[in-house]
């Protein structure tokens, strides 16, 4: 049980539901995911956990908050995208918390118990590759401070050819699951679809707060590589292991100490 304020909520991985729930099961499971996207969006997708297809049931990993009487009150649901010469990429996927669950950090919890989870069932020594496709610079952000040689981001400025293999097969390979038009350009340079998300419910307006992260610098480099307006999407390749957490905290410490360090070196020039 996991504690916000004075509100418990209880955090559940399912890893492959589809290959294991009864149909009963899985129908009821999928009206609670509807349910919960439903408080979020406009409009549902049918893609991923929102189509109730036991297929791709099958290559999800879905971690689900419940409230202490057990209403389900926000998932994370990640693709799992098969790559023979790699081992299988953590598409990072869809989040949708209920708008009366959050500002506790929820989203932050489902994502990290997808992750862990894939992690234990996969790796627990090597990184293994994740990737993330989205307009939303909060979660851009994100994904570009906590996970580890991430393409595009500040910390690494030029894509390897790993990268660029992974780019090419969600490109050509996995649209359809990864809810991106069919008719969006792809832009290999910057690793971001031209015009995939416009006019649909996932389009965002760059100024609006909601969206935004909290780190301005995060806003400004992921910002500058879209048009809003045109729908882009930036296509993210990185990796994630057991010691991405404090790579990421002595990244951090580095950047807070570094314009204090950076004036007692000037000061003793």
């Amino acid at each position: 049980m996991i504690r916000f304020g004075s509100k418990p909520f209880e955090i559940d991985l399912f890893y492959r539901p589809g290959l294991h729930m009864s149909e009963t099961e899985l129908l009821k499971f999928h009206q609670e995911i509807l349910a919960v996207a439903s408080s979020c969006l406009d409009e549902i997708p049918f893609y991923q956990c929102l189509t109730g297809q036991r297929e791709q049931y099958s290559r999800l990993a879905i971690s689900v908050a419940r409230d202490p009487d057990g209403r389900m009150i926000g998932f994370c649901s990640a693709y799992l995208l098969e790559a023979p010469e790699i081992g299988n990429i953590l598409h990072l996927g869809l989040t949708c918390v209920r708008p009366d669950a959050r500002g506790g950090g929820l989203t932050h919890k489902l994502t990290s118990k997808v992750v862990i989870g894939h992690l234990v069932k996969n790796s627990w020594l090597e990184p293994v590759w994740i990737s993330n496709v989205a307009c939303v610079l909060s979660s851009l952000g994100n994904v570009g401070l906590y996970f580890e040689d991430v393409y595009p981001s500040p910390f690494l400025k030029q894509a390897s050819n790993e990268h660029l293999a992974i780019a090419k097969m969600i490109d050509e390979k996995y649209r359809w699951e990864l809810f991106i038009d069919k008719e969006a350009i792809f832009d290999r340079k910057n690793f971001v679809f031209r015009g995939s998300v416009k006019g649909n419910m996932f389009q965002k307006n760059e100024q609006d707060q909601r969206f935004r992260h909290r780190e301005d610098w995060l806003n400004l480099f992921y910002g500058n590589l879209m048009d809003f307006r045109n729908g882009d999407e930036v296509l993210q390749i990185g990796k994630v292991s057991f010691m991405a957490f404090p790579k990421h905290l002595a990244r951090s410490l580095k950047r807070k100490w570094m314009p204090a360090l950076e004036t007692q070196e000037a000061a003793c020039s």
